[in-house]
């Protein structure tokens, strides 16, 4: 298996700040060894490999794409080139690829594949989220997207604050930045008083807004969040 190109899982900045500030050198040395990226979009995974690795030619870089469009049959020879011995690098549209990410899909195949899978350090805004929330980082679950429909979203939240009371788990989830304002106003309608309630926008980001309180405290506290990246964690005690 040695022989063979390895799968690096490369991690990118959670917004528009230098990357060096966030990122450890050694993603910066393997993207610029690397040739061959799969990536989620093409316009902007060039863009992060000229602000990480300026002297790198964009001429030579071999970009496979991985999204929603994706032919499934296509996508399943993009690790091909690995039997090659050559490796081949996994970026996320923002953060750490396979979590909240289409890149999983890939990462599974690797497995499938026998072929080695190296993950590297990079910020993760779960991860980050839950470190600066003050909630139960022994026992927590992320739920991804709630649904859109205003029932639906309702029935949902109860379920998860249900859930984190019962089990002493905080439930994390997000929105699309458009609709967070939509989502803090259920929270605030749907969740007892006392339940704790975390939003984190921004992370990593000089506008960066962490701030945990109960829903009772947020009511009189609303903060702007429309179009930032966000996530929200619940607690009930």
């Amino acid at each position: 298996m040695d022989e063979f190109g390895k799968l690096y899982l490369i991690p990118t900045t959670l917004g528009d700040n230098e990357p060096l500030e966030v990122l450890p050198l050694s993603v910066k040395k393997k993207v610029e060894q690397l040739q061959y990226f799969i990536v989620e979009n093409e316009k902007t995974a060039r863009r992060f490999i000229k602000r990480i690795a300026p002297k790198k030619s964009q001429a030579s870089l071999h970009i496979l794409l991985l999204d929603k469009y994706t032919d499934m049959m296509e996508s399943k020879h993009y690790l091909d080139i690995c039997f090659k011995g050559i490796s081949i690098g996994l970026l996320s549209e923002a953060g750490v690829p396979a979590i909240a990410d289409p890149g999983a899909s890939m990462v599974k195949l690797a497995h499938q594949l026998q072929l080695r899978v190296v993950p590297l350090v990079g910020p993760s805004s779960i991860l980050l989220a839950m470190m600066a929330s003050g909630m139960n980082g022994q026992n927590f679950a992320f739920n991804g997207y709630l649904p859109i429909d205003k029932l639906e979203r309702k029935a949902s939240i109860k379920k998860l604050e249900k859930k984190s009371k019962a089990l002493n788990q905080s439930q994390l989830f997000i929105e699309t930045p458009y609709r967070n304002e939509k989502m803090f106003s259920s929270l605030l309608q749907t969740l007892t008083p006392t339940t704790q309630l975390c939003v984190a926008a921004d992370i990593s980001l000089a506008t960066e807004y962490i701030r945990t309180m109960s829903v009772q405290e947020w009511k009189s506290k609303k903060p702007d969040l429309h179009k930032r990246p966000c996530i929200f964690i619940i607690h009930k005690a």
